[in-house]
């Protein structure tokens, strides 16, 4: 995730179905707080306690469960910097098992370290941790489950029970980073199982090539298919939507990605970048919808290169016309579909690209009816700094409770965003750190009792818990 741009907004709302249009002022809903928890004002006013680095609504609490360069792992070492996308499965006894990634690549103040077995490149310093914590939250343990890769963003939960990671960069083996020669191409995803240390061992740091090399963001994955939806994060032209469809006899289980990756390599399957349509009219852009609800027909175009040997696949030359999107980031699979986010588009910026501004938009793709569908649209924000505002989102997750949660990245004061049922936009926490980070990977334990999310800043990186009155909203 990249916080360079400003890309922060000012929310009201109007809405089609079960879309968001937010724009201009903040006052229409300046209001008290909710008539009951989950509400459609949410869960009231943030409150901050002396002490406490994280401001909740009234009756929520939270956990650190980790600090990065601070909490000491079960390798002896300290827990990584910068903690970003992460995946929750059920632990033991009503526990919870995190998988972290860690978005390391330069000069990170504590790097994921070099461990036999799980590591890829040991001169890349990123990868992911896996965390067990108890019903609370509290910390039981953390190992690392995957080393040697670089810039480890975002990912996605498999209905296997696995996270694929994703390497948000396109270096090659060679280039030079944080003083470092790389040994190996990077721009995968891997695969990490969180059942044990020794379930990734020769494991994790297998690259799934036939995802494509490039800046991946997140993935989300069709149950019923096995299809994998992929977000690139990327300028310069601006990055695509990828599906990857795999070879008609294969089922989801665990380690059949592996052994497609060693048994064809970048071969298996067949990626494909997003197209979309409004009628006979091509759409060069997803930043050219500007009403939520606005719908486009979607075809699928091959990539000629899966691994970019020569040219990032987004500057190929396909077969058919390709729909582009700035920043494409956060993904979750949800009611029958795959949500994807494109963070901000902003005509001043360098090779934007974009045809109109936004400050964040969140997309639905239905599989079935092969249309994506613009959910939420955000609109220009001059002034990020205001708390009270919010910023366009980044990681998304689908509530249980009802509703979405959004992590803010940017420029000012960063929360998490919920967005109840009834289309109503709320404070659901706020970072107070004077170095005040991003929020990042956003996802509940699965009885939906705890919100795990991560908090990057320029220093130090923190793994959270949240947990409260939570109810239908």
């Amino acid at each position: 995730m990249d916080s360079a741009v400003t890309r922060r907004t000012l929310l009201t709302g109007a809405a089609a179905g079960f879309g968001f249009a937010f724009s201009g002022s903040m006052e229409a809903f300046a209001r008290p707080g909710p008539r009951y928890p989950g509400g459609v004002n949410g869960y009231g006013p943030l409150i901050r306690i002396p002490g406490n680095f994280l401001s909740l609504p009234a009756g929520f609490r939270y956990v650190e469960v980790a600090r990065s360069n601070v909490t000491v792992t079960d390798d002896g070492g300290k827990y990584p910097s910068d903690p970003d996308g992460m995946g929750v499965f059920a632990g033991k006894d009503g526990g919870s098992v995190l998988v972290t990634n860690h978005e390391n690549s330069n000069l990170e103040p504590a790097r994921v370290p070099t461990v036999l077995g799980v590591t890829y490149d040991p001169q890349a310093i990123g990868g992911t941790s896996t965390v067990t914590v108890d019903k609370t939250g509290n910390l039981i343990g953390t190992y690392t489950s995957l080393a040697g890769t670089d810039n480890n963003c975002a990912g996605g939960v498999t209905p296997w029970g696995t996270w694929l990671t994703c390497e948000e960069t396109e270096r090659k083996a060679k280039a030079v980073i944080g003083g470092r020669t790389l040994d190996k191409d990077h721009g995968f995803v891997f695969e990490v199982d969180p059942v044990s240390r020794e379930a990734n061992l020769d494991r994790s740091p297998v690259p799934l090539t036939f995802l494509g090399r490039y800046s991946h963001e997140a993935v989300a994955v069709d149950p019923e298919t096995y299809q994998i939806y992929l977000t690139e994060d990327a300028v310069t032209p601006n990055g695509l939507y990828y599906r990857w469809t795999p070879p008609g006899w294969f089922r989801g289980k665990k380690g059949f990605l592996r052994r497609l990756a060693k048994s064809q390599g970048a071969d298996a399957g067949r990626l494909q970048a997003m197209s979309c349509r409004d009628g006979r009219r091509r759409i060069v852009d997803l930043s050219e919808a500007t009403e939520v609800g606005t719908r486009y027909e979607v075809r699928w175009v091959d990539v000629p290169d899966r691994l970019a040997t020569k040219t990032s696949i987004r500057l190929q030359d396909f077969n058919a016309p390709i729909t582009r999107a700035r920043k494409l980031e956060g993904a979750w699979w949800g009611n029958g579909g795959a949500y994807f986010v494109s963070s901000f588009a902003r005509p001043e910026a360098a090779g934007d690209g974009s045809l109109n501004a936004h400050d964040g938009q969140v997309w639905f793709y239905d599989p079935k009816r092969r249309t994506v569908t613009l959910k939420t649209l955000f609109g220009l924000n001059p002034v990020p700094e205001v708390d009270g505002t919010f910023g366009g989102p980044d990681n998304i997750t689908v509530s249980p409770h009802g509703g979405l949660i959004l992590a803010e990245d940017g420029d000012g004061v960063n929360h998490l965003v919920g967005v109840s049922r009834w289309r109503r936009p709320y404070p659901l926490a706020r970072n107070d750190q004077k170095e005040n980070g991003e929020f990042c990977g956003p996802a509940f334990s699965l009885d939906g009792r705890l919100l795990f999310a991560n908090i990057q800043s320029p220093t130090f990186g923190s793994t959270l818990a949240i947990t409260g009155p939570w109810r239908r909203g």
